[in-house]
């Protein structure tokens, strides 16, 4: 049975037919998911959250075609809000000296000063591997949109190497 026969079962109501497609989208879904929490344990809440709100909301869903494309916005979106809540400062009576900044050549450390949409681009397309028309359909956006996007991106990526370069 294809993928497009599952969605179609699985849209229908058929619990089965959807837990083969999340066990065939499993890996795909998996680095996403890490490469934004860069964490295991995160990573793993956020692919079962995932996996309950895309169950109990299925119904909403009008195409089969864009199944995996519905779920890894649902992801991305989990993803996202869990950043939120751990970047949240927690007052408190003591005064923190400002962290001295430490350079270093980690492209990683680099992407995260980036604003959340642009990481989003960055990961999409080259280290999960998309192609800009399945980066349009993940965001709801027009294929030239990413292209003008991604440029901008790496432009400002490139200036931001090059400011590290001048540090060391």
């Amino acid at each position: 049975m294809d993928e497009r026969d599952l969605a179609n079962r699985a849209l229908a109501g058929d619990e089965q037919a959807f837990l083969q497609l999340l066990s065939l989208y499993e890996d795909a879904l998996y680095r996403i998911a890490y490469s934004y929490l860069k964490n295991e344990h995160d990573t793993v809440e956020a692919y079962q959250e995932m996996t309950y709100r895309s169950l109990k909301n299925i119904h909403k869903l009008k195409e089969p075609n864009y199944l995996k494309t519905w779920l890894i916005r649902i992801l991305i979106n989990i993803c996202h809000d869990m950043k939120l809540k751990q970047s949240r400062v927690q007052l408190t009576n003591e005064i923190e000296q400002p962290a001295q900044m430490i350079p270093t050549n980690d492209l990683a450390d680099i992407i995260i000063k980036l604003p959340l949409a642009e990481q989003q681009l960055i990961h999409l397309k080259y280290f999960e591997q998309y192609k800009n028309s399945e980066i349009a359909d993940v965001q709801n956006i027009p294929e030239g949109t990413v292209k003008s996007r991604l440029h901008k991106t790496l432009r400002k990526l490139r200036g931001m190497v090059g400011e590290r370069s001048e540090w060391e």
